[in-house]
């Protein structure tokens, strides 16, 4: 298959999204979501100081502090520039800053994006407009929530659904890299299209997506154990976490995925010309989700553990997500046909 130009914009868009992905999942690793108490500015400054003497504390809102300060529970009338200065950690609000430039190519490459996608229907590829339409949407949706997300105080459901959202973009731009093509690349089938593997993946992908959403519901908890048990060994306060129904349905549904990629690895090498990198790399990522789900779950909330878990979710929604396309053609192409873009 060969790509064009669109196709490739889409790729582009593509890695800045899971780029951004990423570099959020460092700020959450590192409790660095507040780095930035403010929006769109940090500390009221465009480039963010880097000692607290440097702060201007005429240019902050600070009764903002002062309603997040009592959403955590936290006396407002104890938020002042005074304990702002003795708080203010500089590496926390790099982070977070470097998380916010790293949108900056996100919303650039999705603008030409949506201005080339209108060369789409002089194409007659009236769905690759829609779905680059809809990226551009979800890019301004989720750029005006990750300000709710810090105007909230870390907010948990906030969170949640920002990420969700973050993923729900990266498979609408994989839909729209896809089918923005003359002959979108299809899977080769031995015998023609396989129901039940077809039927097998749709049901491992939508365990993956459950799995991600308790996931993080179970990240949620744990911060809320940790803040309200300051100061106490993890220890004391896990087994609340490993009571919690929303843990427990998490760590099951982890086996289960486990064995319904097994599965769909060993059908794909039987039904396909070939299991190639496509079915290796889906069957690798939740092979290393399980690993780094034992990390956090027995060793303890590992940093690049915790990053790598979440960075590579979202790549195994779209890796599955892309399968599913490529099985989606109701007859197969002629032998060899499509092998060398696999």
């Amino acid at each position: 298959m060969i790509w064009t130009r669109f196709q490739r914009l889409a790729l582009i868009a593509f890695i800045t999204v899971e780029v951004l992905i990423f570099v959020g999942a460092v700020v959450r690793a590192t409790g660095s979501g507040l780095g930035c108490p403010d929006w769109p500015f940090c500390y009221g400054c465009l480039v963010p100081p880097t000692n607290a003497a440097d702060i201007d504390f005429d240019k902050i809102d600070l009764e903002k502090f002062r309603t997040k300060a009592a959403r955590f529970g936290r006396d407002p009338a104890s938020i002042t520039p005074e304990t702002l200065r003795a708080e203010f950690d500089p590496v926390a609000t790099w982070i977070e800053y470097i998380n916010r430039l790293t949108s900056l190519p996100v919303g650039l490459a999705m603008l030409l994006l949506f201005f080339a996608s209108f060369g789409q229907i002089r194409l007659r590829r009236k769905r690759v407009f829609v779905a680059s339409v809809a990226a551009f949407i979800l890019v301004l949706v989720n750029a005006w929530l990750g300000a709710r997300v810090v105007f909230s105080g870390l907010k948990p459901g906030i969170i949640t659904l920002h990420m969700a959202l973050a993923i729900l973009l990266q498979c609408v731009l994989v839909y729209t890299a896809w089918r923005a093509n003359d002959r979108p690349w299809r899977l080769v089938w031995k015998t023609g299209p396989v129901p039940v593997l077809r039927g097998l993946a749709w049901v491992l992908f939508s365990l993956i997506v459950i799995e991600g959403v308790m996931g993080s519901q179970v990240r949620e908890l744990t911060d809320h154990l940790a803040h309200t048990h300051a100061g106490e060994p993890r220890s004391q306060w896990v087994v609340e976490l490993e009571q919690s129904w929303v843990y427990l349905v998490h760590r099951s549904f982890s086996w289960l995925i486990l064995g319904a990629g097994i599965l769909f690895l060993h059908l794909s090498r039987r039904h396909l010309v070939r299991a190639a990198w496509l079915e290796w790399s889906i069957f690798g990522l939740i092979f290393s989700q399980m690993v780094l789900g034992i990390v956090l779950a027995h060793v303890g909330i590992v940093g690049i553990a915790q990053v790598l878990h979440i960075g590579l979710s979202s790549l195994l929604v779209s890796a599955l997500y892309l399968w599913l396309l490529g099985a989606s053609g109701k007859t197969a192409p002629a032998p060899g046909e499509m092998l060398p873009a696999r």
